[in-house]
């Protein structure tokens, strides 16, 4: 099962894991994009399929009452709690519609708590099963201009860790996924984010490499420069990580907000 599994990271994680012969359920907001993805995966890997339409930035117990009713019996031996929402660019805390904040807390944190809440039981029952839950290496230290990003981006590591502590001993595997920018609709606010390169990988090559981690480390940040960025931020204090993300976020807004605008005034 991949939440957010339409677009992007979650898209090529159901790739994946249907290349290795794994059916899968797909959770997203979007039914024709569902279909499509779902006919995708049949098509190339000839694997079962089933969807599940649901919006994460609901975030009330009626949406997971659903989730689990349209589940039934299904036996789900991996979760993917992949769904989040980021920022539309770096800003400060009080510019930032205030939706947003709201889609941070019911996304990021709200899916992956109800979600594993939702399938962690049955996986206990069986003594086996894998949850992949999504954080960012901006939960590493506070990361100004992405607030509440990186602070339930945190939640999710936490979360995650207390749980391998937790459910290790029950044969149930925890990862945390730890990724810095992918080139993903995510960072569309950069033009450079979204050139692909060795810093700043695609989902496919991102992901490709991320599973290869599974059952090696219950924390990753699962691509190998992503890995060299996070050996940085230990070497660093905090006052330093505060200064260069701060300059970092201002030089990755490289334009791209402001030509939207300009195409805005101009319609």
């Amino acid at each position: 099962m991949v939440t957010g599994g339409t677009d992007g990271i979650g898209k090529e994680y159901c790739r994946e894991l249907a290349r290795h012969g794994l059916n899968i359920v797909i959770i997203s907001r979007s039914l024709d994009k569902l279909k499509l993805v779902a006919e995708e995966l049949e098509k190339d890997f000839g694997i079962v399929t089933s969807i599940i339409q649901a919006d994460f930035t609901e975030g009330t117990r009626d949406l997971y009452l659903n989730i689990k009713e349209q589940l039934g019996d299904k036996e789900i031996g991996i979760l993917v709690n992949n769904v989040g929402v980021m920022y539309d660019y770096p800003s400060l805390f009080l510019e930032v519609p205030e939706t947003k904040i709201w889609q941070c807390i019911t996304v990021n944190m709200m899916s992956v708590t109800m979600m594993t809440y939702l399938i962690l039981p049955d996986m206990v029952k069986r003594r086996r099963g894998l949850v992949i839950n999504m954080s960012s290496t901006s939960s590493f230290y506070p990361l100004p201009l992405m607030a509440a990003y990186s602070a339930s981006k945190a939640y999710v590591d936490w979360f995650s860790r207390a749980l391998t502590y937790e459910y290790s001993s029950s044969g149930i595997v925890i990862q945390t996924v730890l990724p810095s920018y992918v080139s993903t609709k995510l960072t569309r606010f950069s033009n450079f984010l979204q050139k692909p390169g060795f810093i700043v990988p695609d989902a496919p090559t991102f992901v490709r490499s991320a599973i290869r981690t599974v059952g090696m480390t219950s924390r990753t940040t699962g691509y190998w420069s992503h890995g060299l960025q996070w050996w940085f931020y230990e070497q660093i204090p905090e006052s330093l990580w505060n200064i260069s993300s701060w300059i970092l976020q201002k030089m990755l807004d490289s334009g791209k907000l402001q030509e939207e605008q300009e195409k805005e005034k101009l319609s």
